[in-house]
């Protein structure tokens, strides 16, 4: 992490800095976070500047990020506090504002890049100015594992309208944004409020991209594990919140809406299986230890 750390100050004196700001929203992360930002910092592209903000921790948390910024060059971690808790949407919005680069990578307080993550992405950026979001895999795995290496060739393929109409294509720490959309995250919600924006970008005919490597980890299970996404019945309250709001704007089709329900459903049926199998594997594995 030292090395990484050194390495900073030489890149702003070159003026090797992308055009990216990071917003990583912070909520009682103190444990986490100092991975989180080492792993911007270990970027072979660094962005020019770290936005993190603290969503009313009321615990070390800002003590905890403002000791972070001061390991780096001065301005390049900024520390933005709330003064009330509104949740994931309402600080990636102030950090968006506090944000002064042509463009915006999100980053969550418990996860980790790949260090080629920005410079596959802003290559893409550079060679195709018209593309206004992309990002790329992710997958599970323990805090201490490593990412697993490019597999080549690096494609980057656009996604198409569809696409955002089935699921969600793009993982929040995977994307980077032109700062200049006309959208922003609704603070209304406090699920699915990414899948909300990224639809509402794909949908209203914005280009959109994904790269096929997996630049980016989740360092815990998506649903079935805890946090807000294991709660599946709001989950799918949500998306259908989501898909209601997303008719109303008139980027969805109330037959759209529709269809998209009935595959939900079937998901659903899945995502309580998947966790019925990932406690029954947690409580074999407490008796054995027993």
């Amino acid at each position: 992490m030292e090395e990484a750390i050194d390495r900073v100050p030489a890149l702003f004196a070159a003026g090797r800095l992308a055009p990216v700001s990071v917003v990583i929203p912070c909520y009682r992360c103190s444990r986490t976070i100092d991975a989180a930002v080492a792993s911007v910092c270990a970027q072979t592209l660094l962005p020019s500047e770290v936005v993190l903000v603290d969503d009313c921790s009321g615990d070390q948390t800002l003590d905890r990020l403002q000791t972070l910024a001061g390991w780096y060059p001065p301005g390049w971690v900024k520390v933005v506090s709330l003064r009330c808790n509104g949740g994931a949407a309402c600080a990636r919005n102030a950090g968006w504002r506090a944000a002064k680069g042509d463009y915006i990578a999100f980053l969550d307080a418990d996860d980790t890049w790949s260090p080629y993550k920005l410079q596959l992405q802003m290559a893409v950026l550079k060679a195709d100015p018209s593309v206004a979001l992309i990002a790329h895999r992710m997958h599970v795995c323990p805090r201490s594992a490593c990412l697993p290496p490019l597999k080549y060739p690096v494609l980057t393929r656009i996604l198409p309208r569809q696409r955002f109409l089935l699921n969600n294509p793009v993982p929040t720490a995977s994307a980077v944004v032109r700062t200049d959309l006309p959208f922003r995250f609704n603070e209304n919600f406090r699920r699915v409020e990414d899948y909300l924006l990224w639809a509402q970008i794909g949908l209203s005919g914005h280009r959109c991209a994904k790269i096929n490597q997996v630049l980016a980890a989740w360092h815990k299970p998506n649903y079935g594990v805890g946090g807000l996404s294991e709660d599946l019945d709001a989950m799918h309250k949500a998306g259908r919140e989501a898909r209601t709001e997303l008719c109303r704007q008139g980027l969805m089709s109330p037959m759209e809406s529709y269809c998209c329900r009935a595959l939900g459903k079937c998901r659903r049926a899945r995502r309580r299986l998947v966790m019925v199998g990932r406690r029954m594997a947690h409580h074999s594995h407490g008796l054995e230890l027993q």
